[in-house]
């Protein structure tokens, strides 16, 4: 079957007209609940690093892999462990992963990191705090827009909470791209799911594999899908269920999915979620009568405790 590209805006992160990238921005997340984001201030070069450093750690021996288990959502989790879609008859994603959760800030976040022995990657992790740092700059850049974009103060985000100390996790993820053995044996590299933070920025190594579907109800039939290709220099960022809760279902938190092609395939996703204790209620800008608020408040971290609950079991 024929799939279609998906047509996505790009939007400039460097452009001095804010408020015409807030009406773009904004723009998207209604249409798609996808875009491309350019000029976003973190250096091609560091991409590269990143991604050779990714490389080296899936490289290792299974064994080696799993002396560093995730736990506290930090960690690797091996091939067919997860299964973002739990209506799938899938045996699970065709994938393996590590998360880095947050370099910075107070208390012991940063030391529930879990690393490789420098040893083995000697450059491992001063490489991956760098390439989260960066992203987590232009990630603060990208959510003052998204406030302007939703007709709020531009420093909202930070004024409810949610930028102090925001839960930022990079997860490199390695896709064997393994094809199934029969025609009614199912294999994704990722099935059918949404994010469930506020929003994600992800970067892939080009090879293709990235859906997005284009209904806009997750429960419509049938699913119509659309490639999303690499754009050189490009992050593609896309709303997650948060943010659409948020925004009480104005912005789009769209099903995606990778499908398997025959080619190993390297992404970086780097989800940008609220500091945990922060409550998500919908925002007054995106309430009326005739639309009233859809969901209670609800802390994040109970949210996405329960999200992650029912992937990981």
């Amino acid at each position: 079957m024929t799939v279609s590209t998906a047509k996505l805006p790009v939007i400039d992160l460097s452009s001095p007209d804010r408020l015409s990238t807030a009406n773009s921005i904004r723009q998207a997340c209604v249409d798609y609940g996808f875009f491309y984001l350019a000029n976003h201030g973190v250096e091609e070069e560091l991409v590269k690093r990143a991604f050779e450093e990714s490389r080296k750690f899936f490289s290792l021996p299974l064994d080696e892999k799993m002396k560093l288990p995730r736990k506290e959502h930090r960690g690797y989790t091996p091939l067919y462990a997860e299964n973002l879609n739990p209506d799938s008859s899938s045996k699970g994603d065709s994938k393996e992963s590590f998360y880095v959760g947050p370099v910075r800030g107070s208390g012991n976040k940063a030391e529930l990191n879990q690393w490789p022995s420098p040893e083995a990657l000697p450059s491992w992790r001063s490489t991956m705090e760098s390439y989260h740092d960066k992203v987590m700059s232009a990630g603060r850049r990208l959510i003052s827009l998204i406030a302007l974009a939703l007709n709020l103060d531009e420093d909202y985000f930070d004024k409810v909470g949610a930028m102090n100390e925001p839960d930022a996790f990079l997860r490199l993820i390695h896709y064997p791209g393994e094809l199934g053995s029969s025609d009614e044996e199912l294999i994704y590299g990722a099935s059918a799911h949404s994010d469930y933070g506020m929003t994600t920025l992800l970067i892939t190594d080009g090879v293709p594999g990235l859906q997005a579907c284009v209904c806009r109800e997750k429960s419509r039939e049938p699913r119509v899908w659309e490639d999303v290709p690499h754009v050189n220099g490009c992050f593609i960022v896309n709303i997650g269920d948060m943010m659409e809760r948020w925004t009480n279902c104005l912005f789009r938190s769209t099903l995606h999915r990778v499908m398997p092609t025959g080619q190993e395939r390297y992404s970086m996703a780097f989800f940008l979620d609220p500091n945990p204790d922060c409550i998500v209620q919908c925002l007054d800008s995106c309430c009326s009568e005739s639309w009233p608020p859809r969901f209670p408040a609800i802390r994040s971290w109970d949210y996405l405790a329960e999200r992650f609950r029912l992937t990981y079991g």
